[in-house]
């Protein structure tokens, strides 16, 4: 066994098509205003694939509350341009189906010229109709099962004659909203570890049929370079992770976000029922505390962002509880976060972050040879 670890080799090149990140990670999309140029920026610049959310990219605009649909888009334009400006690596959105303006931020993205879309949050089984014939922007849907990736990629190859890029499995362990039913998130039947094989094997089938690699990526619960290790050798391709960007100097979010993640322990992290539909997973706090005990008042809708929020019935906009988060009235809103957000205890750079991570990725491989 080799003993001197700079010896042994680093972490696998991601592959999608003509994009080569040097770094097999994807740093997970996370909005509100979380991961934003700062963060996508530096990721990229270490060489993984940075990821700006286009939810509420416009918040800290003066004019969000009087015309957000307008924010966002001049803010998403921005952010785009300001990532591509500080680095010449793989920059990336995540775009949820559920936004309202779906299409709108999908055009601004390839008008753009953003490397690759990531979308989610419902099935994109549209997306490719947005892409040009001179666009190079890539398409990766991110999905929950093997039976939605299916789904997606059918759709694409029937009517659009395109084949996903890559797929992101995102396990029951992510934070922020998940696409599963709070029964199926602590069911051993619905493990990353179960769920990744499975797209595999539909990848597989439509790789044969269209000649085409499709890397599978897995996100959801993945903290350390062993994580990353054990998903590789399960056949994926790469992982996409979200919580352990959080804290980072780089992270978009307030600093009281940041520490939000390391003040929390392990029963802090909480199954919360979001008005967009869907369960999340989110660190316990007394806004939250409120909601569930019915503190909380309905509201009028000012933003209507998401097409699946049942704003009457709600107690709370999620979209203002995010944005104040983000700016870090905790008072007043909620910190989505993975289950593992509990084990982080400190602030560190991008740089520094990745380069741990390729450390216990050739820890990991050492140990297994």
């Amino acid at each position: 066994m080799c003993k001197d670890i700079s010896l042994i080799k680093d972490m696998p090149q991601l592959v999608i098509g003509d994009l080569v990140a040097k770094m097999p990670i994807v740093q997970g999309g996370m909005g509100v205003g979380i991961s934003l140029s700062s963060l996508a920026s530096a990721v990229a610049k270490e060489g993984g694939i940075g990821v700006i959310s286009v939810v509420g990219t416009g918040i800290c605009e003066p004019d969000f509350n009087k015309n957000p649909v307008e924010a966002n888009i001049r803010t998403l334009r921005s952010e785009i341009r300001k990532a591509k400006e500080l680095t010449d690596g793989i920059i990336g959105v995540n775009i949820m189906v559920a936004l309202s303006n779906f299409d709108d931020m999908v055009r601004i993205s390839v008008e753009e010229g953003v490397d690759i879309i990531f979308s989610g949050a419902g099935l994109p089984i549209d997306l490719p109709k947005y892409i040009g014939d001179n666009s190079k922007t890539k398409l990766a849907p991110i999905v929950s099962s093997a039976r939605a990736a299916g789904i997606i990629a059918k759709r694409w190859v029937d009517k659009y004659n395109y084949v996903p890029d890559a797929i992101v499995v995102e396990g029951p362990m992510a934070g922020g909203h998940l696409g599963f039913s709070i029964e199926q998130i602590f069911d051993t039947n619905y493990t990353l570890e179960k769920i990744v094989p499975e797209v595999i094997e539909v990848a597989k089938k439509y790789e044969v049929k269209c000649n085409k690699k499709i890397p599978v990526i897995a996100g959801g619960g993945i903290y350390t370079g062993q994580d990353i290790y054990k998903f590789i050798s399960l056949g994926a391709a790469g992982v996409q992770m979200a919580t352990r960007f959080v804290a980072t100097y780089e992270c978009d979010a307030s600093m009281d976000y940041k520490q939000a993640y390391i003040n929390c322990k392990e029963e802090d992290l909480v199954i919360i029922k979001s008005p967009v539909g869907l369960p999340g997973r989110a660190i316990r706090n007394k806004f939250i505390f409120d909601v569930e005990h019915e503190l909380k008042q309905p509201f009028k809708c000012p933003y209507k962002c998401i097409r699946t929020c049942d704003y009457q019935k709600s107690p709370y906009c999620i979209a203002l509880a995010l944005m104040n988060a983000k700016k870090g009235n905790l008072n007043n809103g909620f910190v989505f976060a993975g289950q593992n957000a509990y084990k982080i205890k400190e602030i560190l750079s991008v740089k520094n972050l990745m380069k741990s991570l390729n450390s216990e990725y050739k820890l990991a491989l050492q140990a297994e040879n």
